[in-house]
């Protein structure tokens, strides 16, 4: 069964961009790599900066957007830290002078218990959890102190209704994170629970990666005109 059409209308166009590079995703791939069970990072997740390949993405970001015909009109970035200096690093390589703002609903998903382990590590500390999320699969799960796929999605529609839906000819930038982006595809193309898991377990979002969308008025739906498309 199909997601029900949102009658909301959004932006003419609107681009989701996933933060560059993290030290923390440096980390992860370094932990799952080395089949260790804790990621190593400095700081708390909100804390998390750049890698030296995260600051050259965003400028490739920066240097793709100078060169469009069409130019973002409005910009909102998550609080984390690593999409803040994405959506800074982006708008000074472009030229544009425009505000942030700043929105707690498009923050990464919560772990809770979770936090800061591999799949290894997460199997050995909590077995019978991680037997539940296969059960409920992750669209649904919510790990103690953390959030499923869905509340996720709860939040983002919280976030279209009270900011997107008054943007109507705006063009909107959003600078966030890999599952943020596939739950506004789960909201903006109608999809379903098999859909969008599908679509993750074939695909990664790219650090760096621009998600766009088109509004077709005369069909009154979205239009994808980019997916993860790396400048």
């Amino acid at each position: 069964m199909k997601n029900p059409p949102s009658a909301i209308r959004i932006p003419q166009s609107l681009w989701l961009i996933r933060h560059g590079e993290s030290i923390g995703n440096v980390a992860r791939q370094k932990a799952e790599k080395s089949s260790a069970k804790i990621i190593e990072t400095p700081c708390r997740e909100p804390d998390v900066e750049l890698s030296e390949t995260g600051v050259g993405q965003c400028q490739k970001l920066g240097q793709w957007f100078s060169l469009q015909p069409e130019k973002p009109t409005i910009t909102y970035s998550s609080p984390y830290l690593r999409a803040q200096i994405t959506t800074q690093i982006l708008l000074n390589q472009a030229g544009f002078n425009l505000a942030v703002k700043i929105d707690e609903r498009l923050r990464e998903r919560e772990f809770g218990v979770f936090d800061r382990l591999t799949k290894d590590g997460a199997i050995e500390k909590f077995p019978e959890l991680c037997d539940l999320r296969e059960r409920w699969g992750k669209f649904y799960f919510r790990p103690p102190g953390g959030e499923s796929w869905a509340d996720v999605i709860v939040r983002l529609r919280s976030f279209i209704e009270t900011d997107l839906s008054k943007l109507v000819d705006q063009n909107v930038l959003i600078v966030t994170h890999e599952v943020v982006i596939r739950c506004f595809r789960y909201i903006l193309e109608n999809m379903n629970e098999t859909e969008i898991m599908n679509i993750d377990r074939t695909s990664d979002v790219h650090n760096g990666a621009i998600t766009s969308y088109e509004i077709n008025l005369k069909e009154n739906k979205f239009a994808l005109k980019l997916d993860n498309y790396l400048p």
